[in-house]
Order: structure tokens, then sequence, then C-alpha cells
């Protein structure tokens, strides 16, 4: 194959073909438990989170809700994937042997977010949120009361119902009950039959499960190597307890100009996908989450 600018041209429009078709067949996870939402600058802050407030009665003037309670902000990253494509392959008329490369580089832009969302929540027992909490701790403050979104113990059918309940009991500052029905049980692969176990089984040695179907048990693969965590998440509500925070989707890029270092020096034309954006907390009412550990 003559290499020109046409020839090159013709390379980038079938690759951006191949990626952008990769990259709408892959299905990520991270929408079940993140809000995304729109980045138009460096960095976003959250002020609005904070307490949950409720509808009242109107007596004499409204009352204005406080929506400036946090300074939590998320700053957005650049992130990066490359892959070379020599050009002895492209003298030779061998691209379509690049066409999977590039399907993976798209499947990877895709699910980058799921990467992002999950890691934060597994570290969500130290990294600090709105509150200057942790994110799932036994000291979040609401209406001059401690309370706690977090336990220790091991995935069963008692902790799964004890995490239930401390969901559905939450209210906010003023006493009111927050409604919140947890309906993620959120697991790793090595978790999977314990949640189904609680979720779907009918029996449960022998006894009929009345937690059937109470929730939808999502086994998450990036959080292997987390294999005693476990999160109980309330995702109905148009906030969710993550925030995918997204300034630039994955875009298909290339260098492969003759006078680009990478091409006169190496004899590679390089082809990537790049995106900007970030992964943060929202609301920890929305979550319980477990270590595992059976401390307790």
């Amino acid at each position: 194959m003559l290499i020109n600018a046409q020839t090159l041209r013709g390379i980038y429009v079938a690759f951006n073909t191949v990626f952008n078709k990769a990259l709408t067949e892959v299905s990520p996870l991270y929408t079940e438990a993140a809000t995304v939402t729109p980045s138009t600058t460096d960095a976003e802050t959250y002020a609005w989170l904070g307490d949950i407030a409720g509808m009242r009665e109107w007596i004499g003037d409204r009352e204005v809700q406080n929506l400036t309670a946090s300074g939590y902000t998320i700053r957005n990253k650049d992130f990066e994937l490359t892959v070379g494509v020599d050009r002895n392959a492209v003298e030779d008329d061998k691209l379509g042997l690049y066409n999977v490369s590039i399907q993976m580089l798209a499947q990877s832009a895709a699910m980058h977010p799921d990467e992002l969302l999950f890691n934060l929540l597994a570290s969500g027992f130290t990294e600090k949120c709105f509150d200057g909490q942790p994110f799932f701790s036994d000291a979040h403050r609401i209406g001059g009361k401690t309370v706690s979104n977090m336990t220790h113990a091991k995935l069963s059918m008692d902790a799964y119902i004890k995490a239930r309940t401390a969901v559905m009991s939450l209210t906010n500052s003023k006493g009111r009950a927050l409604n919140l029905v947890p309906d993620k049980l959120v697991v790793p692969p090595a978790l999977e039959k314990e949640a189904r176990d609680i979720l779907v089984a009918d029996f449960v040695n022998g006894t009929k499960n009345t937690m059937q179907g109470t929730a939808q048990p999502v086994v998450i693969p990036q959080l292997a190597g987390h294999d005693s965590m476990w999160f109980l998440l309330c995702t109905s509500r148009p906030v969710k307890p993550l925030i995918y925070q997204q300034r630039k989707k994955a875009k298909f890029v290339s260098l492969t100009a003759e006078n680009d270092p990478n091409v006169f020096m190496s004899k590679k034309f390089l082809y990537g996908a790049d995106s900007r954006g970030n992964a943060g907390f929202g609301f920890w009412q929305m979550a319980f989450g477990s270590d595992g550990t059976g401390a307790d």
C-alpha cells in the first residue's frame, strides 16, 4: 500500500468507525450507581450536597433550605490509552490485524468509568465525602445525632437486613423520614453466590426467603481483590450515591504525520483514545457499606 495523506486519512476513518461501533457494544455498570453530571471547567463544586430536605406545610413565609452546606469539589483528570501500528503493516496492507486492538481500545475507554467509580466505592471507608467524614463512617452527623452507614459484618442474611433497616430508618435534620429504599446490593465476584442466596433464592435453609426481590444483586468485576466488601445502595432517586463527572467523552485520536517523531524515529503510527472526567461521592445517606472483616 502506498502511504500518503489520503491513505492515512482513509485508515483513520476506518479505525474511527471500528472504535465508535465497539464503544456502543459495551454495557458499563457505572450508571447503576452513579449520577452522570456534565462538567464545563477543570473542577466542579457540589454545594447542594448536605441535608436531604422534604416538603412542609406552608405556614407563614416560605422556609428557604440551605443549598450551600458543602464545598465538596471533584477535579477532572485526563486519561488516555494509545496503541502503535507499525509502518510496515500499513505498507504490507495488514491493517485488518489491528482492528481487534482498536476494538479493545474502545472497550477499555467505555469501561473506564466503571474502574473509577467502583475503585472509589471500595475506598469509601477512608476517602472523605462532603461532610468531612469517610463516605462509609460511624460518625456522620444529622441534626445533632451521630449516624452510621457502615459495618464490618460479613455478608449474610442478618447483615443484609440490618443494613437495609439502617438505610430505610434514616431521617433528615428535622426528623423527617428520608424514604430511602435500597435497591442494589453491590458485591465483588467472590460474593455473587451469597448475594443471590439472599435476594434470588426461593428458600433459605428450608424456610421461605422473605427478602427475595427486595434488591437487585449487582456483581462488579472491578471489585475483585476486595473480596469481603459489600455495599447496599439506593439508586432510584434522581441523584445516586456516587457521581461520575464527565468533562469530555472518550474520543478517538491519531498521530500519523510523516514528520511526527513517532513516525520518523520509530516508524509507528499512533492511535488512541483520551477523555477527561473523574468520580466522586454523592449522598452518603444513600449507601451502606461493609469491609466484611467480621470485626463486629
